[in-house]
């Protein structure tokens, strides 16, 4: 399974339409939106296109593209944005993928470390919010961050995540990777 995961674009109309080329690039078998999608928030400054209208128009072209999309709410998505994106968001979700366990969440609300006792051994955390891109095992949890698309913090790069055959991968928007994780099957 190919996943295609973005997070944290805080209403960068830049960044979706880099995200609905990928999703026509890559042709993956879903696309995971980990929140953050549309309002800059209250304590980041305008990511580069900052265009909340174009970007609530847009958002029909990732709609377009030939899979699913799992979508959850960040801590600045406001339920008047929500309304009228062409998705449904949820504050989470699972994903099964090649017999994994992924939880879906923006991530707000969880721990960063163990211990996160809601989750059995070897589920997958994919989570956004810290806009730090992230893959390691922890615990016996495994954390998977793409990072920002917009506005990426403690020096990184704008990215995104590629999910495939097992293995977590989090490239800048030139197609560099910054990291790789490989969960245990569950």
């Amino acid at each position: 399974m190919r996943l295609l995961i973005a997070s944290d674009m805080h209403g960068s109309l830049e960044s979706l339409r880099f995200l609905i080329q990928k999703g026509r690039d890559w042709q993956p078998d879903r696309i995971v939106l980990l929140g953050d999608l549309v309002y800059h928030g209250p304590r980041n400054p305008l990511p580069l296109g900052y265009d909340t209208p174009a970007v609530l128009r847009e958002m029909a072209e990732l709609m377009a593209l030939p899979c699913p999309i799992t979508a959850v709410r960040g801590n600045c998505d406001a339920e008047v944005d929500v309304t009228h994106l062409p998705f449904t968001m949820t504050d989470s979700a699972w994903i099964e993928a090649d017999g994994l366990h992924i939880y879906v969440c923006h991530g707000h609300r969880l721990p960063e470390l163990p211990p996160v006792p809601q989750f059995s051994v070897g589920t997958v955390i994919l989570r956004g919010h810290t806009h730090v891109p992230r893959g390691e095992s922890c615990g016996g949890l495994h954390f998977w961050n793409p990072g920002s698309l917009s506005l990426p913090k403690q020096g990184y790069p704008r990215s995104y995540a590629l999910y495939e055959d097992g293995t977590f991968r989090v490239l800048d928007m030139t197609g560099q990777q910054i990291l790789s994780h490989s969960a245990a099957r569950a």
